[in-house]
Order: C-alpha cells, then sequence, then structure tokens
C-alpha cells in the first residue's frame, strides 16, 4: 500500500456509461500508480474515488476529462477529500 498524498471525489458526466469508461479509467488507474474505486451511478453519470501522488491524481482526472475514444464527457465535479488509503483500483458493480 503506498502513501498517498491527495485523494479526489469524481462525478463524471456526459455519455459515460456503455463506453467501457470504467474498465479504461481502471486501466489508466493502475498505470498512474492510483487507489480507489469507480462505479456507474443510477443516474447514468460514473463516480470515482481516486488517491495517489499529487501529479498522479491530476494526470488521472485530465484523463477522466476526456475518458475513452467512444465517450463524451460534459463535465467534470472534482471535491477533494481526507485522504484515503486503498489497496488497489476496483470497478464496483
Amino acid at each position: 500500500m503506498q502513501l498517498n498524498n491527495r485523494t479526489v471525489h469524481l462525478l463524471i458526466k456526459g455519455k459515460v456509461q456503455g463506453v467501457y469508461y470504467r474498465v479504461s479509467a481502471k486501466k489508466i488507474a493502475e498505470e498512474y500508480g492510483i487507489t480507489g474505486w469507480i462505479k456507474n451511478t443510477k443516474e447514468g453519470d460514473v463516480e470515482a474515488v481516486a488517491g495517489g501522488s499529487n501529479e498522479a491524481v491530476t494526470n488521472f482526472i485530465e484523463w477522466c476529462k476526456k475518458g475513452p475514444r467512444n465517450a463524451s464527457v460534459t463535465d467534470v465535479i472534482i471535491t477533494d477529500m481526507a485522504i484515503e488509503s486503498h489497496e488497489t483500483f476496483i470497478i464496483k458493480r
């Protein structure tokens, strides 16, 4: 388990379900060393908690603003939160 410098809650809006957003985000999070989780919301958005180094979290947020190829992200609401430690990055169902 790594020491996280920053943890953020993300609410990603737009065409983000049914476009492999969560699977792609998990792959990117693992590349950046991000821990936390991601899930679909019943409102049609994607919600995530991401923790890691400041640089890794910033890079992950920038990726989330674009998403995978077929996504159309209209907004990413970013909320800094208390540092959380997670073992890995998981997709919640």
